[in-house]
């Protein structure tokens, strides 16, 4: 976290008025800048020194084999991991032939604005090289939100009290030295130069390097152009070797002159297209953007969020921090999946590769209700990506001995990408978010088409694998046993409340789905046999409640646990699942996740005011 007052309270910015190394890599992901599409962590310019690297692009990834001690039926092979693309926001400087290091020399000041209505990271800058020659540093930079493939920095140097040489290397880099993982499985997967280079060219102000992944087969293109302003004397070259390709520019300033350098850049990749097509595909994207130029692309970008803050913005009176706080939230969720189109949102969107890169049940839980209600479009395109992948939670569903589809616990393309079974396996309530997600969208949208061609079939196959996952007792109850709910510090239990009562809504969604195109059901093979058999198992669903304390139980026998012993955990041992064995978790009345709590809020009708009253107060502090 960082704590440091360094970051002023404004309504429509976050501002750092000092830079501390210590914090980069958290400082980094808050000046992230994305369209759902291209990521930019907020690194330097200059690119080092960095907390961790990050240029990234939605769905690019690279496969690799998970590791078991003892496997069983059923694990996922191979696992998914986002790997860092092509980096095209680097422009290097050098002063007087001294590399300007905010590690060395003297830092005058430095600035960081990230201006949330403008949708861009802007910074200032003064430094005194070690050798005395001093310059002022603007940058502007922004990831487009109107042209998909593009992001673009405007660089300009500014002499300071006597003359300086300068040199501006503007550069396309991959495969880029990461850091080592530290233990927390939080953290990405180390992929050490996940790209071959097919191909390098450097012509005039134009780069563009073409590479493919070793495993996965993915070729991804990033292109650059360039407009250059500065005194007479001002040169530049070009070239391109293994994994970079550079313009150089060099010019001599005089005190108050500047020079200036506007750095388009493109990207794109694909699982089938070939090396030329990809070449032509950003030379096209650089194209149109030179053709609206970096003035064009500011416009563009404050129109697109003035569109977007007229519709999502919260006013807070009497609050300026959580005023900020909010709008942060607003414009990174936005920014997380407005041009995702029909990729996943992961869970730390495009701002760092935390989590792998992977999509989990957050998407569809906590990102998509908001984005339904501000940005309906990037909410339908989310959901068709699940649509696209249901022929891998068929065949998921089948591998498990279970009907319709299983969606992933965690995915970058559709497959289970888990190697902890107890959740890759048994954390089934993740279908009945994408449910949640299908019937909130069209209730908000009355978006009809999409209910009949997309969201039809997902509230279809996801009510056939409750129906077949689950079972009738003697007494005609419904029980789903053995499944991981949203609480990870609880695993494999029988009837969990929020996935019961989750699941309890996407059957009777799916029954009525079918009643309203009965057309399109035959043809998914659904007859009113199947949907009768649906309400029935919805009606009769089990949801486990203890009389004795008159609260709903997490899961069937959860309120007999013994309970963790707070008292006794001292503060450097949270996360307690770095500190603790999962065993000991499990067992005991301990919560991460608000998994009861949650159930109240998306199952509201199931719950009067005081139950929702006594269990707030049972499980709060537990959690």
């Amino acid at each position: 976290m960082i704590t440091e007052r360094a970051y002023t309270v404004e309504p429509w910015h976050v501002r750092e008025t000092t830079l501390d190394l210590d914090v980069l890599a958290q400082s980094e992901s808050v000046f992230a800048l994305s369209n759902g599409h291209v990521g930019w962590r907020g690194n330097l310019d200059e690119g080092e020194p960095h907390g961790l690297p990050g240029s990234y692009l939605n769905g690019v990834h690279e496969v690799h084999p998970l590791p078991y001690a003892e496997a069983g039926y059923g694990y996922p092979e191979s696992g998914q991991s986002v790997i860092d693309v092509t980096n095209g926001k680097i422009l290097r400087l050098l002063v007087d032939d001294e590399p300007f290091d905010l590690r060395y020399g003297r830092l005058v000041s430095h600035e960081r604005v990230l201006d949330m209505r403008r949708g861009v990271l802007e910074r200032t800058c003064e430094w005194t090289s070690p050798a005395g020659s001093t310059v002022r540093v603007r940058s502007t930079r922004l990831v487009s939100l109107t042209q998909r493939a593009v992001a673009a920095v405007a660089y300009e140097v500014e002499a300071v009290g006597r003359p300086s040489r300068v040199v501006i290397q503007s550069e396309l880099v991959a495969n880029e030295s990461l850091p080592e993982p530290n233990g927390d499985p939080r953290a990405a997967m180390s992929l050490r130069s996940p790209l071959e280079q097919e191909d390098g060219f450097a012509s005039g102000e134009r780069l563009r390097l073409v590479h493919r992944t070793k495993r996965s087969g993915l070729r991804v293109a990033v292109g650059a152009d360039h407009v250059v302003t500065g005194p007479g004397r001002t040169t530049s070259r070009s070239e391109s070797g293994i994994d970079v390709a550079r313009l150089t520019v060099t010019s001599v300033l005089e005190p108050g002159h500047t020079l200036r350098v506007e750095k388009l850049v493109a990207h794109g990749w694909s699982g089938t297209r070939s090396l030329p097509a990809m070449a032509d595909q950003v030379d096209a994207a650089l194209a149109a953007a030179s053709h609206d130029g970096w003035e064009g692309l500011l416009a563009a970008q404050r129109e697109c969020l003035d569109d977007f803050w007229a519709r999502a913005d919260v006013e807070v009176h009497g609050d300026e921090e959580i005023q900020q706080a909010v709008r942060f939230a607003l414009f990174h969720v936005y920014q997380a999946g407005a041009r995702a189109e029909q990729r996943a949102i992961p869970a730390k969107g495009l701002t760092g590769s935390g989590y792998d890169g992977h999509a989990f049940w957050d998407t569809e839980m906590f990102v998509l209700p908001l984005l339904t209600h501000t940005a309906p479009h990037a909410v339908a395109e989310a959901l068709r990506w699940r649509h696209n992948t249901l022929d891998a939670a068929r065949e998921r569903a089948a591998q498990l001995g279970l009907g319709g589809a299983a969606f992933p616990w965690r995915t970058i393309e559709g497959s289970e990408g888990s190697a902890y079974w107890p959740a890759g396996t048994a954390a089934f309530h993740v279908n009945a978010g994408i449910a949640d997600a299908v019937v909130r969208y069209v209730e908000a949208t009355g978006d009809l088409r999409f209910e009949r061609e997309v969201g039809l079939e997902l509230l279809v196959e996801t009510a056939r694998l409750w129906r077949s996952l689950g079972h009738h007792d003697h007494r005609g109850a419904f029980h789903i046993d053995g499944v991981t709910g949203p609480d990870e510090y609880s695993a494999v239990a029988d009837d969990n409340t929020y996935t019961n009562l989750m699941a309890r809504q996407n059957l009777l969604a799916a029954a009525d789905a079918v009643e309203r195109y009965p057309e399109e059901a035959h043809r998914l093979g659904t007859d009113e046999e199947e949907s009768a058999a649906w309400r029935d198992a919805a009606e009769a669903m089990n949801i486990p409640y203890n009389d004795e304390l008159g609260v709903h139980e997490q899961n069937a026998g959860f309120t007999r646990y013994q309970r963790w012993d707070f008292a006794g955990t001292r503060p450097e041992q949270y996360p307690l699942l770095l500190n603790f064995p999962y065993f000991d978790l499990y067992r005991k009345q301990v919560v991460k996740q608000a998994d009861l709590v949650l159930a109240m809020y998306t199952c509201p009708s199931y719950f009067d005011d005081e139950q929702v009253a006594r269990n707030f107060a049972y499980y709060e502090p537990l959690t």
